[in-house]
């Protein structure tokens, strides 16, 4: 079994951050978390809800554009898929294995999807690593 099955079916919830129900990058949070001990940034303050997507974009830029982001070519278990939406870079997966992310649709749930179907492999803008402490979390 998967460690991503666990998180599969938490509802969403916008701007949430626990396993009752997150927004995307709350699903990030709470995995990173609970599988590997980091504590992502919380940026709840960053944005009122998960469809302001400017806003959500420009908090996900600034945090890759940080020294503890490593854009990557190959993915490995629980790096980051970064998405576009429309023109803005506003949407989080989890890597699981190859073609599959743990990803938070929008007013569903945490779900796996193949991240390299015509839906979503168009609008891959990055795979982003968390280099402080992962690879000897994993």
């Amino acid at each position: 079994m998967s460690w991503s099955n666990t998180y599969v079916g938490i509802p969403y919830e916008d701007l949430g951050r626990s396993v009752s129900g997150c927004d995307c990058w709350g699903l990030a949070k709470v995995v990173y978390q609970g599988e590997l001990g980091l504590n992502l940034p919380d940026y709840r303050d960053g944005y009122v809800s998960a469809e302001e997507q400017a806003e959500v974009a420009s908090l996900i830029g600034k945090e890759t554009a940080t020294s503890i982001w490593s854009l990557v070519e190959e993915p490995m278990a629980f790096d980051l898929l970064l998405f576009r939406h429309g023109r803005l870079e506003s949407h989080v997966g989890i890597y699981v294995r190859p073609s599959v992310m743990l990803h938070m649709a929008t007013e569903d749930q945490a779900k796996h999807e193949d991240y390299l179907s015509p839906r979503w492999h168009r609008r891959l803008a990055g795979i982003f690593r968390f280099t402080a402490g992962l690879k000897e979390a994993s």
